[in-house]
């Protein structure tokens, strides 16, 4: 194990070579007799210092104003005052400018001084260490960030590369569907234009959300009122609903908000249709805003079973599915991540909460 390295100060040679038949089994000790020559020892050693021990009182030079000088090249370093009186100005003075460790009188006690070195040396090696582990995390850092963006920049690329391939291939398959083709030909086609269209969706939610996690998100921020949503629903979604014998109830407050409409509008189908696919058949869909001090609250809430709470948490990370939920293996998991990126552009968020009867999910946005 390498020697932690300790500088004795003391134009008193007997007092330095003390300190040295002291400390020299467990250290390695740099002397000097002047704080001029302690500066030279430190700028001819290089290495780390990990304390100076320096008597106060010195001609040319006092202790505190070395300590100063060192603050600089050897920021690290612990520092310990030797004094020989009682002053309490020096002792201030030491303190606030030469920042020590400890000060002590002399004649000191070999026991209190090994005491007060030992502690100095190890705040020194935990100094270094935190320092090494502070560096490691920046660097850490520093990847993950370049990894981030390396991610959102090959998800971009891949994404924009994927719709090119989709393009001929929702073309040539629409050309296909008007031709004359037997009954098993087109089912064959139909089959490929459907994966091709769940692929193209699949394509778009992942764009959407790497643009909203790098702020390239495109929002259309305006005053809008949301009292007919009905109409903007997919025709999955009421498709959804009609499978399941399932009725959306509307009840929207005429009241006007800031937002992007049409991707607000994005976000609530996709509630409703989450709503819808965990609901009880038969059930209603509630689509409700409440005015609450300077904003509008959106709430969807459904009948069917709760989100358990080791559910909520992972919910809103990517391609989540669970399923105990779900009970089916079909969608990305993108729905709800999709929504939390878009109301964080909107400097809002998803919120769930468990009623008696079901799940309600709910958001708000800034009265216009």
């Amino acid at each position: 194990m390498t020697k932690h390295t300790i500088l004795c100060v003391d134009d008193e040679i007997d007092n330095v070579d003390a300190l040295e038949r002291l400390f020299r089994k467990k250290y390695t000790v740099l002397k000097a007799t002047s704080g001029k020559e302690a500066l030279k020892v430190l700028a001819d050693h290089g290495g780390p210092v990990a304390l100076i021990i320096t008597d106060q009182r010195m001609p040319e030079m006092t202790g505190v104003e070395l300590l100063e000088k060192t603050l600089s090249t050897h920021p690290d370093t612990t520092r310990i005052l030797l004094t020989g009186y009682t002053d309490l100005e020096s002792v201030i003075m030491a303190v606030n400018k030469g920042q020590i460790f400890r000060y002590l009188t002399k004649p000191w006690d070999p026991v209190d001084l090994t005491n007060t070195v030992d502690h100095a040396v190890d705040r020194f090696a935990l100094g270094q260490e935190l320092n090494r582990k502070n560096l490691e995390l920046a660097q850490a850092l520093e990847d993950l960030r370049s990894l981030d963006v390396a991610k959102s920049n090959f998800m971009i690329l891949i994404n924009h590369e994927l719709k090119t391939p989709l393009t001929s291939i929702l073309s040539f398959s629409a050309l296909l569907s008007e031709s004359k083709l037997s009954d098993e030909d087109k089912l064959m086609v139909n089959r490929i234009s459907r994966s091709a269209e769940r692929l193209k969706t699949l394509v778009e939610d992942v764009l959407l959300v790497v643009r909203a996690e790098t702020n390239q998100l495109k929002i259309d921020m305006q005053p809008s009122t949301f009292v007919q949503l009905e109409d903007s629903l997919s025709p999955e979604i009421q498709q959804s609903l009609n499978k399941k014998n399932q009725k959306l109830v509307s009840k929207l407050e005429p009241l006007a908000v800031t937002a992007d409409v049409r991707l607000i509008k994005q976000v609530v189908a996709r509630l409703i249709h989450n709503a819808s696919k965990f609901g009880e058949d038969g059930g209603d869909i509630h689509l409700e805003s409440i005015k609450s001090e300077n904003s509008l609250r959106f709430l969807v809430h459904n009948r069917g079973p709760q989100i358990p709470a080791s559910v909520v948490k992972k919910i809103m990370k990517p391609f989540f599915i669970d399923e105990d939920v779900m009970h089916h293996s079909t969608g990305s998991g993108l729905g709800l991540t999709i929504c939390n990126a878009i109301l964080k552009s909107h400097k809002s968020h998803l919120q769930f909460k468990n009623t008696d009867h079901g799940v309600m999910v709910f958001f708000d946005l800034p009265l216009a």
